[in-house]
């Protein structure tokens, strides 16, 4: 099968450590070998955000803007051991926190459900949940708050201030916080809604650990005027495993939710892509025509894609974090795939599905 081009860019915002090294593999097995696109790649591990002094940040947001559709590894934020380990310049800032706060609009996360991966809370349960039979979808504002505060060391004693200049002119505004008797920490914020930026980030990890895991999450961002989205890997960058990699030893990382947050991605692209591909696969003539004036199925190779990477999962086959949840603790090897064997075998299921003829 012939692969299929992309008339639109989408921008690919690379992250760090052990999902850096699925997400490569993702693009070279389950996204490359059938999709042609015109990525504007931007290299945000944190050795060069260091190198750009996080310029390079705040150029793929700008970018996504400019393209309105993006997707995103998981990303280092660094604290004071991570700027000792990789000699950092500065303790830069969350690269969520800069790119949503560009990109304004609301993160909404949703569980990735197998019908073979328990759930903590069980179905038809009288707790706060209640039926968790279907995803629960978890939306809070992605502006502000505290993934945007800024804090400071207080050293020693003296008077913490809060400061409002207006751009009229006006006097500033000026409160007394605190009077520090000793050393301290000190962080300001704005925009705290009800529904708050951080407590949706809690609380959508719970979800997630209720419904399985962090690695069965999906993560958009969509932009308060609904023109961009930004799909993101929810989970953080898996240092342990990576170690495991660096040192030549094997690991077994679930890579679901970085393969969801490029077919979320591509989904926006999908359109033209959908015409084309039924073409591939059913030529012309009257089965295309009824595909597609009966909105038939939405056959294309992204809903392909998770479709095999959700069955791949049902048949038996999956990383040990997810057979933990099936088999308890000391799960034997037996039950499990390593790292790669998992996505080949995403790869496998896909191209079954890709060639497979279409039953009408």
């Amino acid at each position: 099968m012939d692969r299929i081009k992309g008339q639109n860019p989408i921008v690919e915002m690379d992250g760090d450590e052990m999902v850096r090294i699925m997400w490569r593999m993702i693009k070279e097995k389950l996204i490359f070998p059938y999709l042609e696109l015109d990525i504007k790649y931007f290299d945000l591990g944190i050795l060069n955000r260091d190198a750009t002094d996080d310029r390079v940040t705040v150029e793929s947001a700008e970018a996504a803007l400019k393209y309105n559709v993006a997707v995103k590894c998981a990303t280092i934020t660094p604290d004071e051991t991570r700027v000792k380990e990789f000699g950092l310049k500065a303790m830069w800032k969350s690269p969520n926190g800069t790119i949503r706060n560009i990109l304004d609009g609301t993160v909404f996360r949703e569980p990735i459900m197998c019908k073979n991966i328990p759930r903590i809370v069980p179905g038809k349960s009288f707790s706060i949940l209640m039926q968790v039979e279907k995803p629960i979808c978890i939306g809070r504002p992605a502006f502000g708050d505290q993934h945007r505060a800024s804090d400071t060391l207080i050293k020693g004693p003296g008077r913490l201030k809060m400061v409002f200049v207006p751009d009229n002119g006006e006097a500033p505004v000026e409160l007394d916080v605190y009077d520090f008797k000793g050393p301290g920490v000190a962080l300001a914020m704005y925009n705290v809604w009800a529904c708050k930026n951080y407590d949706g980030d809690v609380q959508s990890d719970l979800l997630a650990q209720g419904f399985g895991s962090l690695g069965l999450l999906t993560s958009v961002l969509l932009s308060s005027d609904g023109k961009t989205l930004e799909a993101e890997v929810a989970h953080v960058t898996v240092t342990r495993h990576f170690r495991l990699y660096q040192n030549g030893q094997e690991t077994s990382t679930n890579s679901i939710a970085s393969i969801f947050a490029w077919t979320r991605g591509l989904e926006q692209r999908q359109s033209h892509l959908e015409m084309q591909l039924c073409q591939l696969i059913f030529g012309s003539g009257s089965l295309l025509d009824y595909c597609l004036s009966q909105h038939f199925i939405r056959f294309t190779v992204l809903a392909i894609k998770s479709a095999a990477c959700i069955e791949t999962v049902e048949s038996g086959k999956m990383t040990k974090d997810l057979a933990i949840l099936i088999h308890g603790p000391k799960v034997s090897r037996e039950y499990y795939l390593n790292t790669e064997d998992f996505i080949d075998a995403v790869a496998q299921n896909l191209e079954r599905k890709v060639r497979a003829p279409a039953v009408v």
